[in-house]
């Protein structure tokens, strides 16, 4: 089968013939259909993060594709679906966090296209207690972005606890934050988004933004706070500076909602303002299989758009450049 593979941190991926996975115990075979490209994938594949993937592995955590063949232990009905391969790919099942319902924090969890090999590919194996079946009503091209921009900037607004009339601003409008406008709309959120970007502003305005803020010609602290200041502010860029504006773009009460994973950077807390200001710092890290399902039920209930470009697979390594260069106003779809 062809794959992007990661065969070293300092250079492009390359294009392979490998071998078709076989699916071990509680797993499936994937046959993938298309996978999303999610800023994750580029840090992944240039070795970022602290804890690093080890070359060779092939990216890809928003695949969706059709199951053809289940490894031992799973149930035959399997077959013939259309599924999701998320970021979480297992999880042990038997921690604390498992067990409560926050899976994404197990300390045993396995990810796609990180530790395990992704949806890069034309098959994939995943396990069968970590995908999520796909509605028929979601169009998989859809269905691509939604399992995981889609899931991690749902989860972001759902701890946040947004109430109606509360005003979010959603720092980064592209692949997550397109979607991110739209959730926080769907439970009552006044929103305002920051980026700058003049096409990704005006897709936000499209999408419904009450306000568009412009970081690269306005100071967003000045233009949110003259607003009222933000009761939540969801941070979804890979860059460091829009977490500390966003922290002193909040009101009292509010909360700071850090998402995005910069390779590096740090917010610098005022602890005397967090005290007296009531405000709080959450960390959100993509979403549960429930929220997945959630998130595709909205889709299918016409509540969401999905902006996205489509892509061939032999092209990843010029799409990584066009996401690092701004130059994509959502997401990249690769078709398989």
């Amino acid at each position: 089968m062809k794959a992007a593979v990661v065969t070293a941190f300092d250079k492009p991926l390359e294009l392979q013939e490998v071998p078709v996975p076989t699916p071990g115990p509680d797993q499936l075979l994937v046959r993938i259909e298309a996978s999303g490209l999610c800023h994750t994938d580029i840090h992944a594949a240039r070795g970022d993060w602290p804890v690093k993937p080890t070359p060779p592995f092939i990216p890809g955590h928003e695949g969706i594709g059709i199951v053809e063949r289940v490894g031992a232990g799973v149930e035959p009905d399997w077959l013939g679906k259309r599924v999701a391969i998320p970021w979480l790919a297992v999880a042990c099942g038997r921690c604390r966090y498992c067990l409560t319902g926050w899976e994404t924090l197990c300390e045993h969890q396995l990810n796609s296209g990180y530790s395990v090999n992704g949806s890069y590919a034309q098959y994939a194996a995943a396990f069968a207690r970590g995908v999520v079946e796909v509605p028929d009503a979601v169009p998989t091209l859809d269905a691509a972005p939604l399992t995981c921009a889609g899931v991690t900037t749902y989860k972001a607004v759902k701890v946040a606890r947004v109430t109606p009339a509360e005003r979010v601003a959603v720092f980064g409008v592209g692949g997550l934050g397109h979607l991110a406008v739209q959730y926080a709309r769907i439970v009552g959120g006044l929103v305002t988004a920051v980026d700058v970007e003049p096409a990704k502003l005006e897709l936000a305005g499209r999408l419904g933004a009450d306000q568009l803020v412009n970081a690269a010609t306005t100071d967003p602290v000045a233009a949110i706070r003259e607003a009222g200041g933000a009761d939540v502010a969801i941070v979804l860029t890979a860059a460091a500076k829009p977490f500390e504006q966003a922290l002193q773009s909040l009101a009292r009460g509010g909360r700071l909602v850090c998402v995005g994973l910069p390779a590096s950077g740090s917010v610098s807390l005022p602890i005397f303002d967090t005290v007296l200001g009531g405000k709080s710092v959450i960390g959100s890290i993509v979403g549960t299989r429930q929220d997945l399902v959630e998130v595709f039920a909205l889709h299918a209930a016409g509540r969401t758009r999905v902006i996205a470009e489509t892509r061939k697979l032999d092209d990843v390594n010029a799409c990584f450049e066009d996401v690092l260069a701004g130059r994509v106003p959502a997401r990249l779809v690769f078709e398989l």
